[in-house]
């Protein structure tokens, strides 16, 4: 089912459930609620309790945990850009030897699957140069 409006929402509705099937049962794959949409004062007061509990600003959409690897997929829509605390935060975990994946299509998550090493049960999709 798609909503109307919720690209990157549908989109990790279907990585959640692609990524379920091709790792193994032990996978941990993890979304961390990272904002509160919620506008004015409310939903600031949440966000600042958020923030004290230790949620951190450009935090990846899921953490997949499995045989020793750990790997961050950021998922954004075809047109969706990075904003600027995502990509400081994909620096920070690159520098520290973690993996950490732009993911626009169900592809790419399987693609960032095989490029960090994960053993899955499907084989990743065969890449082709853009025309």
């Amino acid at each position: 089912m798609t909503r109307r409006g919720t690209p990157e929402a549908d989109l990790q509705r279907g990585v959640v459930a692609a990524l379920r099937f091709a790792l193994p049962k032990t996978a941990i794959i993890h979304h961390c609620a990272n904002e509160v949409t919620q506008p004015g004062p409310r939903g600031a007061k949440r966000q600042a309790i958020l923030v004290g509990m230790g949620v951190h600003r450009g935090f990846a959409d899921l953490m997949v945990l499995c045989e020793g690897r750990v790997l961050f997929l950021e998922l954004k829509s075809l047109t969706g850009r990075l904003s600027p605390a995502q990509a400081a935060f994909r620096d920070a975990v690159q520098s520290q030897g973690f993996g950490w994946a732009l993911v626009r299509g169900l592809d790419d998550a399987l693609n960032a699957l095989a490029d960090h090493g994960f053993t899955t049960r499907v084989a990743a999709p065969v890449r082709r140069p853009a025309p």
